[in-house]
Protein backbone atom coordinates (compact mmCIF):
# COMPACT_ATOMS: atom_id res chain seq x y z
CA UNK A 1 0.00 0.00 0.00
CA UNK A 2 0.84 3.68 -0.66
CA UNK A 3 0.09 7.12 -1.46
CA UNK A 4 0.71 9.38 -4.23
CA UNK A 5 1.58 12.50 -3.23
CA UNK A 6 2.73 15.32 -5.64
CA UNK A 7 6.75 16.04 -4.94
CA UNK A 8 6.01 20.06 -4.06
CA UNK A 9 3.07 19.25 -2.12
CA UNK A 10 5.49 16.59 -0.02
CA UNK A 11 8.25 18.79 0.17
CA UNK A 12 5.86 21.57 1.35
CA UNK A 13 4.57 18.97 4.75
CA UNK A 14 8.20 18.36 5.26
CA UNK A 15 9.19 22.19 6.05
CA UNK A 16 6.15 22.83 7.84
CA UNK A 17 6.85 19.72 10.30
CA UNK A 18 10.03 20.83 10.73
CA UNK A 19 9.36 24.59 10.90
CA UNK A 20 6.86 23.32 13.56
CA UNK A 21 9.55 21.70 15.87
CA UNK A 22 11.65 24.85 15.74
CA UNK A 23 13.66 24.49 12.66
CA UNK A 24 14.57 28.31 10.99
CA UNK A 25 12.49 28.31 7.48
CA UNK A 26 16.17 28.30 5.47
CA UNK A 27 17.44 25.12 7.38
CA UNK A 28 13.84 23.51 7.00
CA UNK A 29 14.17 23.72 3.08
CA UNK A 30 17.28 22.24 2.88
CA UNK A 31 16.40 19.68 4.93
CA UNK A 32 13.60 18.99 2.78
CA UNK A 33 15.26 18.90 -0.54
CA UNK A 34 17.67 16.57 0.61
CA UNK A 35 14.68 14.18 1.48
CA UNK A 36 12.95 14.65 -1.17
CA UNK A 37 15.98 14.04 -3.37
CA UNK A 38 16.37 10.73 -1.73
CA UNK A 39 12.48 10.09 -2.27
CA UNK A 40 12.96 10.59 -5.78
CA UNK A 41 16.22 8.19 -6.25
CA UNK A 42 14.12 5.46 -4.67
CA UNK A 43 15.98 5.74 -1.04
CA UNK A 44 13.29 5.95 1.28
CA UNK A 45 15.55 4.96 4.00
CA UNK A 46 16.75 8.40 3.80
CA UNK A 47 14.22 10.06 2.57
CA UNK A 48 10.55 11.55 4.78
CA UNK A 49 10.86 8.52 6.66
CA UNK A 50 13.45 10.83 9.21
CA UNK A 51 11.32 14.02 9.23
CA UNK A 52 10.31 12.72 12.63
CA UNK A 53 13.15 11.69 14.09
CA UNK A 54 15.00 15.37 12.53
CA UNK A 55 11.68 17.29 14.55
CA UNK A 56 11.80 15.73 17.71
CA UNK A 57 15.49 15.87 17.67
CA UNK A 58 14.85 19.90 16.71
CA UNK A 59 12.34 20.42 19.33
CA UNK A 60 14.55 18.54 22.02
CA UNK A 61 17.48 20.66 21.09
CA UNK A 62 19.71 17.46 20.18
CA UNK A 63 20.06 19.56 16.63
CA UNK A 64 19.72 22.88 16.86
CA UNK A 65 17.51 23.76 13.81
CA UNK A 66 18.11 27.66 13.93
CA UNK A 67 21.59 27.92 13.87
CA UNK A 68 23.99 29.29 10.93
CA UNK A 69 26.87 27.24 9.99
CA UNK A 70 30.03 29.31 10.36
CA UNK A 71 32.74 28.92 7.11
CA UNK A 72 36.23 29.69 7.44
CA UNK A 73 39.01 29.30 4.86
CA UNK A 74 42.47 28.29 5.18
CA UNK A 75 44.39 27.68 1.43
CA UNK A 76 42.62 25.04 -0.29
CA UNK A 77 40.55 23.84 2.68
CA UNK A 78 37.34 24.81 3.85
CA UNK A 79 36.45 24.28 7.47
CA UNK A 80 32.23 24.46 8.19
CA UNK A 81 31.40 24.04 11.89
CA UNK A 82 27.98 23.17 11.72
CA UNK A 83 27.10 24.27 15.37
CA UNK A 84 25.69 21.34 16.31
CA UNK A 85 23.13 21.92 13.66
CA UNK A 86 21.86 19.81 10.34
CA UNK A 87 24.37 18.89 7.73
CA UNK A 88 22.69 19.52 5.03
CA UNK A 89 22.24 23.66 5.60
CA UNK A 90 26.41 23.33 6.75
CA UNK A 91 27.62 21.58 3.36
CA UNK A 92 25.22 23.56 1.44
CA UNK A 93 27.93 26.86 2.91
CA UNK A 94 30.79 25.33 1.76
CA UNK A 95 29.75 23.51 -1.33
CA UNK A 96 30.29 27.15 -3.66
CA UNK A 97 33.85 28.35 -2.16
CA UNK A 98 35.02 24.51 -2.06
CA UNK A 99 34.25 24.09 -6.21
CA UNK A 100 35.41 27.60 -6.62
CA UNK A 101 38.51 27.11 -4.70
CA UNK A 102 39.12 23.79 -6.62
CA UNK A 103 38.72 25.47 -10.33
CA UNK A 104 41.41 28.18 -9.09
CA UNK A 105 44.48 25.67 -7.26
CA UNK A 106 43.05 22.13 -9.10
CA UNK A 107 42.39 20.17 -5.80
CA UNK A 108 40.22 21.87 -2.54
CA UNK A 109 38.65 19.93 0.83
CA UNK A 110 35.84 20.77 2.46
CA UNK A 111 35.68 19.49 6.41
CA UNK A 112 32.60 19.96 8.21
CA UNK A 113 32.42 19.54 11.93
CA UNK A 114 29.74 19.38 14.83
CA UNK A 115 27.18 18.12 12.58
CA UNK A 116 24.19 15.92 12.22
CA UNK A 117 23.38 13.06 9.67
CA UNK A 118 24.17 14.21 6.00
CA UNK A 119 21.57 11.70 4.16
CA UNK A 120 22.62 10.20 0.52
CA UNK A 121 26.29 10.76 0.06
CA UNK A 122 26.29 10.46 -3.63
CA UNK A 123 23.65 13.43 -3.60
CA UNK A 124 26.51 15.92 -2.41
CA UNK A 125 29.23 14.18 -4.37
CA UNK A 126 26.82 14.92 -7.99
CA UNK A 127 26.26 18.00 -7.58
CA UNK A 128 30.01 18.66 -6.99
CA UNK A 129 30.50 16.54 -10.53
CA UNK A 130 27.77 18.59 -12.22
CA UNK A 131 30.17 21.73 -12.05
CA UNK A 132 33.13 19.75 -14.00
CA UNK A 133 35.18 18.55 -10.77
CA UNK A 134 35.93 14.70 -9.34
CA UNK A 135 34.64 14.60 -6.03
CA UNK A 136 35.08 12.39 -3.63
CA UNK A 137 32.52 12.65 0.04
CA UNK A 138 33.12 10.95 3.38
CA UNK A 139 30.70 10.69 6.76
CA UNK A 140 30.97 9.42 9.82
CA UNK A 141 27.75 7.98 11.64
CA UNK A 142 27.17 6.76 15.19
CA UNK A 143 28.79 3.11 15.99
CA UNK A 144 27.24 0.60 14.47
CA UNK A 145 30.20 -1.80 13.00
CA UNK A 146 32.23 -3.62 15.90
CA UNK A 147 36.41 -3.89 14.92
CA UNK A 148 37.20 -7.04 13.14
CA UNK A 149 37.04 -9.56 15.74
CA UNK A 150 35.04 -7.68 18.27
CA UNK A 151 31.60 -7.57 18.87
CA UNK A 152 30.92 -3.83 20.21
CA UNK A 153 29.98 -1.33 17.74
CA UNK A 154 32.92 1.47 17.98
CA UNK A 155 32.77 2.72 13.73
CA UNK A 156 29.70 4.44 11.96
CA UNK A 157 28.13 2.53 8.68
CA UNK A 158 30.58 5.39 7.34
CA UNK A 159 29.66 6.05 3.84
CA UNK A 160 32.04 6.70 0.98
CA UNK A 161 31.20 8.45 -2.29
CA UNK A 162 32.86 9.35 -6.06
CA UNK A 163 31.36 11.16 -8.56
CA UNK A 164 33.08 11.97 -12.17
CA UNK A 165 31.12 14.08 -14.65
CA UNK A 166 30.49 12.92 -18.00
CA UNK A 167 30.22 14.36 -21.43
CA UNK A 168 26.35 15.70 -22.10
CA UNK A 169 25.25 12.86 -19.28
CA UNK A 170 24.51 12.47 -15.90
CA UNK A 171 27.60 12.24 -13.56
CA UNK A 172 29.09 8.53 -13.12
CA UNK A 173 28.29 8.17 -9.25
CA UNK A 174 29.36 5.70 -6.91
CA UNK A 175 28.28 5.83 -3.02
CA UNK A 176 28.61 2.45 -0.92
CA UNK A 177 28.96 2.05 2.93
CA UNK A 178 31.15 0.16 5.07
CA UNK A 179 28.58 -2.08 6.15
CA UNK A 180 27.10 -4.64 4.68
CA UNK A 181 23.63 -2.87 4.92
CA UNK A 182 22.52 0.61 5.37
CA UNK A 183 21.05 0.72 9.51
CA UNK A 184 18.33 2.56 8.21
CA UNK A 185 17.26 -0.71 6.47
CA UNK A 186 17.07 -2.35 9.27
CA UNK A 187 15.91 -0.01 11.64
CA UNK A 188 12.59 -0.19 9.12
CA UNK A 189 12.45 -3.84 8.93
CA UNK A 190 12.61 -3.91 12.77
CA UNK A 191 9.84 -0.85 12.45
CA UNK A 192 7.78 -3.53 10.41
CA UNK A 193 7.86 -6.58 11.99
CA UNK A 194 10.08 -7.98 8.95
CA UNK A 195 13.24 -10.51 9.70
CA UNK A 196 16.86 -9.51 7.92
CA UNK A 197 18.87 -11.81 6.09
CA UNK A 198 21.32 -13.61 7.99
CA UNK A 199 24.12 -12.24 6.74
CA UNK A 200 23.46 -8.54 7.20
CA UNK A 201 24.47 -8.29 11.09
CA UNK A 202 25.22 -9.54 14.37
CA UNK A 203 23.87 -9.89 17.95
CA UNK A 204 25.10 -8.30 20.94
CA UNK A 205 26.91 -11.65 21.63
CA UNK A 206 28.62 -11.17 17.98
CA UNK A 207 26.43 -14.26 16.38
CA UNK A 208 24.60 -13.76 13.48
CA UNK A 209 20.74 -12.77 13.59
CA UNK A 210 17.60 -12.64 11.59
CA UNK A 211 15.69 -10.37 14.10
CA UNK A 212 15.85 -6.86 13.80
CA UNK A 213 15.86 -5.74 16.82
CA UNK A 214 18.98 -7.34 17.60
CA UNK A 215 20.76 -6.36 15.50
CA UNK A 216 19.93 -2.95 16.14
CA UNK A 217 20.95 -4.23 19.60
CA UNK A 218 24.31 -5.71 18.04
CA UNK A 219 26.51 -4.68 15.41
CA UNK A 220 25.94 -4.31 11.69
CA UNK A 221 28.47 -6.38 9.22
CA UNK A 222 31.28 -4.69 7.52
CA UNK A 223 31.84 -5.22 3.83
CA UNK A 224 34.77 -7.57 3.28
CA UNK A 225 35.12 -8.91 6.79
CA UNK A 226 38.24 -6.81 7.75
CA UNK A 227 38.76 -4.72 4.92
CA UNK A 228 35.85 -3.26 5.07
CA UNK A 229 36.23 -2.52 9.15
CA UNK A 230 39.61 -1.18 8.36
CA UNK A 231 37.94 1.16 6.00
CA UNK A 232 35.64 2.52 8.80
CA UNK A 233 38.49 3.04 10.76
CA UNK A 234 39.69 5.74 7.81
CA UNK A 235 36.60 7.41 7.62
CA UNK A 236 36.18 7.71 10.80
CA UNK A 237 39.72 9.78 10.87
CA UNK A 238 39.07 11.97 7.44
CA UNK A 239 35.67 12.82 8.86
CA UNK A 240 35.68 13.28 12.96
CA UNK A 241 39.61 13.12 12.75
CA UNK A 242 39.85 16.20 11.05
CA UNK A 243 37.25 17.85 12.26
CA UNK A 244 37.24 17.23 15.98
CA UNK A 245 33.97 15.77 15.76
CA UNK A 246 32.72 12.48 17.61
CA UNK A 247 33.88 9.55 16.66
CA UNK A 248 30.85 6.91 15.98
CA UNK A 249 31.46 5.14 19.28
CA UNK A 250 31.17 8.98 20.75
CA UNK A 251 28.23 9.96 19.02
CA UNK A 252 24.83 9.92 20.24
CA UNK A 253 21.81 8.04 18.41
CA UNK A 254 20.23 9.79 15.27
CA UNK A 255 17.27 7.65 16.08
CA UNK A 256 16.47 9.45 19.63
CA UNK A 257 15.38 12.65 20.65
CA UNK A 258 17.61 12.47 23.92
CA UNK A 259 21.40 12.48 24.90
CA UNK A 260 23.51 14.73 23.52
CA UNK A 261 23.94 16.39 19.63
CA UNK A 262 25.86 13.83 17.79
CA UNK A 263 28.77 15.90 16.21
CA UNK A 264 29.25 14.51 13.57
CA UNK A 265 32.14 14.85 10.68
CA UNK A 266 31.60 14.86 6.78
CA UNK A 267 34.87 15.61 4.36
CA UNK A 268 34.41 16.06 0.91
CA UNK A 269 37.41 16.05 -1.91
CA UNK A 270 37.08 18.35 -5.37
CA UNK A 271 39.47 17.69 -7.89
CA UNK A 272 39.36 19.52 -11.44
CA UNK A 273 40.82 17.34 -13.76
CA UNK A 274 42.44 19.90 -16.25
CA UNK A 275 45.28 20.19 -13.66
CA UNK A 276 46.52 16.83 -14.37
CA UNK A 277 48.42 14.67 -17.10
CA UNK A 278 45.27 14.14 -18.82
CA UNK A 279 43.90 17.00 -19.00
CA UNK A 280 41.16 17.49 -21.35
CA UNK A 281 41.11 14.39 -22.39
CA UNK A 282 40.06 12.71 -19.05
CA UNK A 283 36.12 12.74 -20.15
CA UNK A 284 37.51 10.55 -22.84
CA UNK A 285 39.29 8.20 -20.70
CA UNK A 286 35.86 8.08 -18.49
CA UNK A 287 34.21 7.15 -21.65
CA UNK A 288 36.71 4.83 -22.29
CA UNK A 289 36.47 2.64 -19.27
CA UNK A 290 32.44 2.88 -19.01
CA UNK A 291 31.89 1.79 -22.44
CA UNK A 292 34.36 -1.50 -21.34
CA UNK A 293 32.22 -2.08 -18.97
CA UNK A 294 29.00 -1.89 -20.58
CA UNK A 295 30.08 -4.23 -23.57
CA UNK A 296 29.88 -7.27 -21.15
CA UNK A 297 27.03 -8.80 -20.99
CA UNK A 298 25.06 -8.15 -17.23
CA UNK A 299 27.07 -4.96 -16.56
CA UNK A 300 25.26 -2.05 -15.18
CA UNK A 301 26.94 1.35 -14.31
CA UNK A 302 26.86 2.12 -10.99
CA UNK A 303 23.90 4.41 -10.09
CA UNK A 304 22.12 3.31 -12.90
CA UNK A 305 19.10 2.46 -10.39
CA UNK A 306 19.10 5.84 -8.96
CA UNK A 307 18.66 7.35 -12.40
CA UNK A 308 16.23 5.26 -13.75
CA UNK A 309 13.96 5.96 -9.95
CA UNK A 310 14.64 9.85 -10.73
CA UNK A 311 13.16 9.44 -14.41
CA UNK A 312 10.32 7.83 -13.55
CA UNK A 313 9.04 9.89 -10.29
CA UNK A 314 8.55 13.05 -12.54
CA UNK A 315 6.56 14.90 -10.13
CA UNK A 316 4.70 12.39 -7.78
CA UNK A 317 5.86 10.32 -5.23
CA UNK A 318 4.37 7.10 -3.56
CA UNK A 319 4.88 7.03 -0.19
CA UNK A 320 4.14 4.95 2.94
CA UNK A 321 0.88 5.55 4.12
CA UNK A 322 2.56 5.51 7.93
CA UNK A 323 4.96 7.92 6.71
CA UNK A 324 2.29 10.17 4.48
CA UNK A 325 -0.12 10.45 7.64
CA UNK A 326 3.33 11.51 9.89
CA UNK A 327 3.73 14.36 7.91
CA UNK A 328 0.07 15.50 7.70
CA UNK A 329 -0.40 15.79 11.72
CA UNK A 330 3.25 17.13 12.00
CA UNK A 331 2.41 19.75 9.45
CA UNK A 332 -0.63 20.67 11.55
CA UNK A 333 -3.01 18.76 8.75
CA UNK A 334 -2.40 21.16 5.92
Amino acid sequence: MGIKCNVTRAESLACQALKAAGVSPDNAQSVASALIAAEIDGIPSHGLSRVPYYADQAASGKVKGDVEPRLTERGVVMNVDAREGFAFPAIDKGMGPLVNRARESGLAALSVGNSHHFGVAGHHVEAIARQGLVALGFGNSPAAIAPWGGKDPLFGTNPIAFASPRECRDPLTVDLSVSKIARGKVMMAQNRGESIPDDWALDAEGQPTTDAAAAMAGSIRPIGDAKGSSLALMVELLTAGLSGSAFGYEASSLFTADGEPPRLGQCFLAIDPSFFGAGAAFSERVEAILSAMLAQEGVRLPGERRLAARAGAIDTLMLDDGVYAELVRRAGGV
